[in-house]
């Protein structure tokens, strides 16, 4: 069984905003493959929603904690180390152009503080990371980044432009494309197909 877990804040003014785009892929997985209905899990701040993509059987996850606490509902649910390896969690990225997205392995949170969170909770870096980029680039591909903490968060919890809305609907069904070959032709080759 795969735990693929979407980071985002819970609350009607985030549901559009660029710290939410792994809720949006989750919300893309549930309507393109056959999954059940989100239900909260008891004991665990957590939607839950189970069904299969491709072979394989799989749970979404969205934390209902804020960003930097998902791994407070992430623990709970993941409690056994072999699990880990078969845990996908799907973040938004600073660090990457707008429209690329990254698969990396058993690696840091990049300073992510949903992801350090999860690393926490899970006591493991050994999970799978699909990172979404958020940043838009210059005419020459230079990563036009918000300085400063305050400029980062208005950044990240604002909604997306109707110019970058286009490009991250794209991104997110090349997401979903991407967990399936991953799900189903292992990780090298989602890599090998879709990090750029």
């Amino acid at each position: 069984m795969f735990t693929i877990i979407g980071l985002g804040n819970p609350g009607d003014e985030y549901s559009k905003s660029r710290h939410n785009v792994g809720w949006m892929t989750l919300d893309e997985i549930h309507k393109q493959y056959d999954f059940s209905d989100w239900k909260e899990k008891k004991g665990v701040k957590a939607e839950l929603s189970t069904g299969t993509i491709g072979k394989k059987k799989v749970t979404l996850v969205k934390p209902m904690t804020f960003m930097n606490k998902s791994g407070d509902a992430v623990g709970k649910l993941i409690k056994r180390a072999k699990q880990h390896e078969d845990v996908v969690v799907i973040s938004d990225d600073l660090d990457i152009p707008l429209g690329s997205i990254k698969i990396m392995f058993n690696r840091g949170s990049g300073g992510h503080r949903g992801v350090e969170s999860v690393i926490r909770g899970l006591k493991s870096e050994a999970f799978v990371r699909i990172k979404i980029g958020l940043t838009p680039t210059t005419a020459t591909g230079k990563l036009k980044k918000p300085k400063g903490d305050d400029a980062v968060m208005k950044f990240v919890i604002k909604a997306f432009r109707p110019d970058e809305e286009k490009v991250v609907k794209k991104t997110v069904k090349r997401t979903v494309e991407a967990v399936e070959v991953m799900l189903n032709e292992g990780r090298p080759k989602a890599m090998s197909l879709y990090n750029n």
